[in-house]
């Protein structure tokens, strides 16, 4: 027998693939497994390579770019592959630097694609400013130029023989080969730079190692140097160009601006410069401009438009020239541009004169007395210049972006920096360190303000790194691709909670509400911290330090406005602690309004009248919205802070209820029946009409805090209005009725019914804050009664409603005018329906049947207000049309009216009832026009203005733009004339000239107080045009012929 049986069965059993999948390295590409294999990276001697390529930003481009890197290497020689293969295998730091680099830039990957001998630089240390000096200098085989300038015996050229410094030199190197071997070698060193940039935000785990992190500082100081040293190579050969082998005759200094200037310059950006020359002469006007020429072909864009009158002033100035400038022309963000201002090549003393010189002017620009208001623009011009669709993508000028931190640090160095020199320094990040070392930034506030402008500028070298292209644009929220690039190139890692990209995004949404907040943080917080009780190590600003800083944000009395702050926030009490954590924002908001020192003011007797009111600061603390509505309030409109002074518990309609705001919360319907219950339950008529006009007032100020604050149209405030007049006008009747009745001396029944009609803006709904109410009152006997004993008791019942709702009392008066009844003022007050009907057809003038297109029945006995009106339709819309002789006179008598009303010394262009193209001038031409047409248009029997025009549009009576013209100006209008309520608080018509009254008035009007002469420059447009098309269909529309459209 055989030997012993064996088994053939095979062992069944998991076991483990020592090689990652390719989808855990990050790869994504259909190439992966086969390029891997190429590289001969597809085992388990290679495993530090695969997590090592993982930890790239785009795995997948780095894997591309080595496949590529790899064969440019094969072309030199199988050894040079080799040779590469062996150093990433055992050289850490050059692995994690190449698989940074090729993952977080495919632009620099190419470079080193196309020059693979640079590798071995990546194990070299970041360039210094003495290595960058000579190696762009000898590119161009530069030497020192000689420099002999006979009219400036202070020329000096400190360049050395080993090109190590700036200064004049003269390159053997011109032409199109000086433009290659610059830009060749600037790109190699920018290499470098890039490459140990992104190996310190290379990710470190169990896998691999990351490389040490560079802090931000020191990267834009070393891009600063390396621009140095380019601009003083592209120097070198300019001089070449211009001079030859001749001395240089002209001591020419470039200063660099902006973030060069301030050495804290992004990978690609503009460089700022200005040129200063001894003399300035053609010659260095020439080299100057080859500079920017060689520059900008073989770096970067190189900009001289901050110079003395921008792109269309000389090129080149002495510094006599500079200075004569700045004394004179200079506005203030040329000062602020100044603050960036150092010498960066050509003659480095006469520069630091020209900074030595101009440096006094930026310190003292902050007391000019346009320094509030050129700030506010020049802050606002900021964000109006980048599209609404891209504002939360821009890195650089979007909200809570790079700008509003480096705005706000630059404003606050102007400020304080002409007392304090510690102040006067370039870099955004050193600034915002002395401002907390010197006490005027908050420690806490100060450090989380750099860490996240810090963070923000790593994104922007990130962007811009990817394709060497100038950019400060994120990705779209839906490119989730790029979004995990930028993330993994910046530093973020996945967990199991949420991707690098989720992480990076949250983390950048805090970041911008931070800096958001930045005023609150940098300007507010300091001011109050000066006038409370704080420990000894908080920081404080002297009360001087305060108001100056108060002064620079917009208030005009500074003193006072630290009075007001030391009267709110001083003191141990609990409410001084709460309204001072309150006050930096609520301050904040009041620096957005036209009136920040009255706000202030305001808010501080709002303070003292709700003193005992408990709910008062626990709502300011808990519902910022509140706070935010009230601060814009009392800003803007000094009328409604009064209402809301005297009644404090209106501040509860500010807040939200789970439907929306409160102060929509209230139908107009609940409104009527609660006027009307209320007043119902006195029966003292004085009683009554007084808690009518109480309920007014508060109906009035709820629509003018949501007209205020552009929850409500014009339109929608203006029908409001009307139909609490309404509600009052027939609560009031009844209460007098009542009275009346409840009199032993007088009848126990009435005698008579009686109606109110709404003549003009009352009878159209369109009544404005300051309007009174057109009304004519009708009366009708009860069976039994004489006509005259009727008239006489309604007229008893009118009069004393009239001057019951006009006497003098806390509440707004309501004047009711019957200017327009027969007979004007000496006509009968009170009319019975057949009265009318006989006056009208025997002495109704064209003006009188003009004023019964508004009529409409409003208050009182409603039968009889419907039977009036049916009774005046066939005079108001006669069966023919109004005649040829009404349609003239109707014209004779507005030519009267615009040369007659407007008052004295009032300006047409900007009176907004009587003005050029405003209300007046619309609201007869619709009129003329419904008179025309009423008869073939029933739908024209309406007493609204802007109802009307829509008939007069679905009818083609005039086209649609004639119509969209007409309707904007009455809204325009409309808006302006309710605001100048608000603002002065009583009726007027013209619009102040431009300044403070005009800011208050745009900013009642939802405009922003700081444009109030963008304001009126539209307001004017808009009634221009206006006046175009009255002065076409008004005056000439009865010989207009029927249009197609």
């Amino acid at each position: 027998m055989s030997g012993p049986l064996r088994s053939e069965r095979k062992v069944v059993g998991f076991v483990r693939d020592p090689l990652p999948k390719v989808g855990s390295l990050s790869l994504k590409s259909e190439h992966a497994q086969a390029d891997l294999e190429h590289l001969g990276w597809r085992n388990v001697e290679s495993l530090d390579l695969l997590w090592g390529l993982s930890g790239a930003g785009d795995p997948d481009v780095a894997l591309n770019l080595l496949i590529r890197l790899y064969q440019a290497l094969e072309a030199i020689g199988e050894d040079a592959r080799n040779e590469l293969d062996q150093e990433i295998r055992q050289d850490e730091k050059l692995r994690v630097r190449l698989f940074a680099l090729l993952g977080g830039s495919s632009a620099v990957g190419d470079h080193l694609v196309a020059n693979p001998l640079e590798l071995k630089l990546l194990k070299l240390d970041a360039p210094s400013r003495e290595e960058m000096f000579p190696a762009l200098l000898e590119s161009v085989k530069a030497q020192p130029a000689v420099l002999e300038v006979e009219d400036f015996s202070d020329a000096h050229n400190i360049a050395r023989d080993d090109l190590s410094t700036p200064g004049f030199y003269t390159a053997s190197v011109t032409g199109p080969e000086a433009e290659r071997v610059l830009k060749w070698t600037y790109r190699t060193l920018l290499t470098r730079i890039a490459a140990h940039d992104l190996a310190g935000t290379y990710p470190t785990d169990m896998r691999r190692k990351g490389g040490d992190p560079v802090p931000f500082s020191t990267v834009t100081m070393q891009l600063s140097d390396l621009a140095d040293a380019a601009l003083t190579a592209a120097l070198a050969v300019a001089i070449a160009n211009v001079y030859g082998e001749k001395p240089v005759d002209s001591a020419l200094s470039v200063i660099a601006m902006g973030k060069c200037g301030a050495q804290e310059l992004n990978y690609i950006s503009d460089v700022d410069v200005v040129f200063v020359a001894e003399p300035a002469n053609s010659k260095s006007t020439r080299t100057a401009a080859e500079l920017i020429r060689i520059g900008s072909n073989s770096f970067f864009e190189v900009d001289a438009a901050l110079r003395p009158e921008g792109k269309s002033g000389a090129l080149v100035r002495s510094l006599d020239s500079h200075m004569a400038y700045y004394k004179r022309w200079a506005e203030t963000w040329e000062f602020q541009a100044l603050l960036k201002a150092r010498p960066m090549t050509g003659d480095i003393n006469l520069g630091q004169s020209y900074v030595d010189a101009l440096s006094p002017l930026i310190w003292t620009a902050s007391q000019r007395e346009s320094f509030v208001t050129d700030v506010q623009a020049m802050r606002r011009r900021v964000l109006d210049n980048v599209p609404e669709d891209l504002r939360d993508r821009e890195l650089k000028l979007g909200r809570g972006g790079l700008r509003d931190v480096e705005f706000a640090v630059q404003l606050l160095q102007m400020v304080h920096g002409r007392i304090d020199e510690t102040l006067r320094v370039r870099s955004t990040v050193n600034a915002l360190h002395v401002l907390v070392d010197q006490g005027y930034v908050g420690r806490e506030d100060g450090h989380n303000l750099i860490e996240s402008y810090e963070f923000l500028r790593l994104l922007e070298h990130r962007l811009q790194l990817e394709r060497i292209k100038r950019t400060h644009l994120l990705p779209k929220p839906d490119d989730r691709m790029n979004m995990r690039w930028l993330a993994r190139a910046s530093g973020f890692t996945g967990s199991m909670e949420q991707s690098s990209a989720k992480a990076m995004e949250r983390h950048l949404r805090k970041v911008r509400l931070q800096i958001q907040s930045l005023h609150s943080q940098l300007f507010y917080r300091p001011l109050l911290n000066s006038v409370v009780n704080l420990s000894a190590d908080a920081i404080r600003l002297s009360p001087d330090a305060a108001k100056l800083q108060l002064a620079a944000l917009g208030y005009l009395h500074p003193s006072r406005a630290y009075e007001h702050l030391t009267a709110l926030a001083s003191g141990a009490s609990r409410k001084a602690k709460i309204q001072a954590m309150l006050l930096p924002t609520l301050m904040e908001w009041l620096s957005q309004t036209a009136e920040p020192d009255a706000g202030l003011l305001n808010y501080r007797k709002l303070s003292d009248a709700a003193y005992d009111r408990s709910w008062f600061l626990r709502m300011l603390r808990d519902e910022g919205v509140v706070g935010q509505r009230l601060m814009r309030i009392l800003g803007n409109s000094p009328y409604i802070s009064e209402l809301i002074i005297s009644t404090p518990d209106f501040v509860k309609q500010l807040g939200d209820a789970a439907s929306g705001p409160k102060l929509l919360a209230t139908a107009p319907t609940q409104v009527v029946k609660a006027i009307k219950a209320t007043v119902s339950r006195h029966e003292s008529p004085d009683r009554a009409i007084q808690a009518g006009r109480s309920l007014r007032r508060h109906e009035v100020a709820r629509m003018a805090f949501a007209g205020l604050l552009n929850m409500l149209t014009a339109q929608e405030v203006c029908q409001s209005l009307s139909l609490v007049w309404d509600a009052v006008l027939d609560a009031a009747l009844d209460a007098e009725i009542r009275a009346a009745l409840n009199d032993p001396q007088k009848p126990d029944q009435p005698l008579a019914n009686i109606s109110v009609i709404g003549m003009g803006r009352l009878g159209g709904a369109e009544l404005g804050y300051g309007s009174d109410a057109d009304v004519m009152f009708v009366c009708e006997p009860v069976a039994g009664v004489e006509e005259h004993e009727a008239v006489t008791w309604s007229i008893a019942i009118c009069d004393s409603m009239r001057s019951r709702l006009a006497q003098p009392s806390g509440d707004p008066p309501l004047e009711v005018d019957l200017g327009l009844r027969p007979e004007g003022r000496s006509g009968a007050i009170v009319r019975t329906v057949d009265s009318y009907v006989k006056y009208y057809e025997k002495w109704g003038e064209t003006w009188e049947i003009q004023a019964l297109l508004r009529a409409a029945w409003v208050a009182g006995d409603r039968e009889l207000g419907i039977k009036f009106l049916e009774s005046i339709d066939r005079f108001r819309y006669p069966v023919d049309g109004a005649t040829q002789a009404q349609l003239r006179e109707v014209r004779r008598i507005k030519a009267r009216v615009d040369n007659e009303r407007l008052p004295r010394g009032a300006d047409r262009n900007t009176h907004t009832k009587l003005g050029r193209g405003a209300l007046s001038d619309i609201e007869w031409t619709v009129q003329l026009l419904t008179m025309m047409h009423a008869h073939e248009i029933p739908e024209l029997h309406n007493t609204s203005t802007l109802e009307v025009l829509e008939v007069l549009e679905k009818h083609q009576i005039i086209n649609p733009v004639q119509v969209q013209t007409l309707r904007e100006a009455w809204l325009t209008a409309t808006a302006a004339r309710n605001a100048l309520v608000l603002v002065r608080g009583k009726r007027l018509d013209q619009l102040p000239t431009p300044g403070p009254h005009l800011a208050q008035v745009a900013g009642a009007s939802g405009w922003d107080p700081n444009e109030y002469q963008e304001y009126l420059e539209n307001y004017l447009k808009v009634t221009r045009k206006s006046r175009q098309v009255v002065d076409e269909v008004f005056w000439g529309v009865d010989s207009m012929e029927q249009r197609e459209f």
